[in-house]
């Protein structure tokens, strides 16, 4: 799978098509917003009954980043559950297949709105990560610098071939990059929206994920 590479405090970084972040000087491969266990927490809470396949169609398309870069550490960048008790509450097979990617590399869990406390099993669990010049949290900081974060499930939309296409997208400019939500059942924001456009500087980028990820002006 192909990346748009770009490079931030120095940083030489690549958007996957995947909606993963890979680091390869550090070999670390970021993600956000896995929210495993949301048709488990939709139904507990009385909501509609999902099809109770994404913890395990997220796992598997981790699973193929991780096959792909072998990453020496992975940071979760919060919302990595869709709530605490889903962490709890994850079947036996998928934590099982978590703790086998987990194996022999460093695996960070950030915090996240939806998960304050993950109970994960394995790994550390941090508020934020500082990783040479790089900030790696869950929510942007207005007026922070050299960041990356998630929490916005940015989407960006625009015509391909005569059709409206919606992708899951990187926001991307000079002081930090926001990364799509990896998760399978997760919604988006517009990257046109108002509090993104505030966050983001006026040459932010906004890189649609798919096979060939497509680099266009966030405010085109």
């Amino acid at each position: 799978m192909t990346g748009h590479d770009f490079t931030l405090a120095g940083a030489r970084l690549s958007a996957r098509g995947s909606g993963a972040l890979w680091w390869e000087d550090e070999a670390l491969l970021a993600v956000a917003d896995l929210h495993l266990g949301k048709a488990e927490r939709v139904a507990r809470r009385g909501g509609a009954l999902l099809p109770p396949y994404d913890t395990d169609e997220t796992l598997t398309r981790l699973a193929d980043e991780i096959a792909a870069l072998s990453p020496r550490r992975v940071l979760c960048l919060g919302d990595s559950f869709d709530d605490d008790a889903a962490a709890r509450a994850l079947p036996e097979p998928a934590a099982q297949r978590l703790l086998a990617l987990m194996a022999g590399r460093q695996w960070i869990w950030i915090s996240g709105n939806h998960d304050p406390a993950p109970a994960a099993p394995g790994g550390s669990a941090l508020a934020e990560a500082e990783i040479g010049p790089l900030w790696f949290r869950h929510i942007a900081i207005p007026g922070e610098r050299n960041e990356i974060s998630g929490h916005y499930h940015p989407k960006a939309r625009l015509c391909l071939g005569g059709r409206r296409v919606s992708r899951p997208c990187f926001l991307i400019d000079h002081a930090r990059a926001i990364l799509p939500a990896f998760g399978t059942y997760t919604g988006g924001l517009a990257s046109r929206d108002r509090v993104l456009e505030q966050l983001m500087g006026p040459e932010a980028v906004a890189v649609l994920t798919g096979p060939k990820p497509l680099a266009v002006p966030m405010r085109a």
